[in-house]
């Protein structure tokens, strides 16, 4: 089996990628899928894109594999996305050596506190808990991240 292509996004992707990241999310058990929460991801992705995301899709022969969204200006990999027939594969893995090629020198990074599964993936990829802060729209406490190219030595500690 060939890996997914990690490609930009098409406009005409936009209802499937909103369904990739919504069921993305439903399976950190932090939330359920609806259709009030695929619409107002149908509705946050052109929002999102015009304030500076850059999307980008994991594609395995047209299906939408994951979803990957970066702030380019500001370092920051808001999200990432792995549809749930997907996890578990080094997807999230590639996704991430995806994001250290667009920005190689420091990452910035939130992470929903009770998605644990989550933010200790970061940590092992080094990433470094730098603190908390509730997210003014959701009421989420949020752990923020910092990657940066000298942390490269912390992966290697126990």
């Amino acid at each position: 089996m060939t890996a997914p292509n990690i490609r930009p996004a098409r406009p005409d992707e936009h209802d499937a990628i909103a369904r990739a990241w919504m069921d993305s999310w439903a399976s950190t058990g932090l939330s359920q899928a609806s259709d009030s929460l695929l619409n107002d991801l149908r509705i946050r992705l052109p929002r999102e894109i015009a304030g500076g995301w850059s999307l980008f899709v994991a594609d395995d022969r047209g299906a939408i594999a994951a979803m990957l969204a970066l702030h380019l200006p500001t370092l920051l990999l808001d999200q990432l996305m792995v549809v749930p027939a997907y996890q578990g594969r080094s997807l999230g893995r590639e996704l991430l050596a995806f994001t250290r090629r667009q920005m190689p020198d420091e990452i910035w990074l939130k992470c929903v506190r009770e998605n644990e599964k989550a933010w200790r993936w970061y940590e092992r990829e080094g990433f470094v808990f730098e603190k908390e802060a509730p997210n003014p729209v959701t009421g989420f406490m949020m752990k923020h991240y910092r990657w940066k190219k000298t942390n490269r030595t912390s992966e290697a500690k126990p």
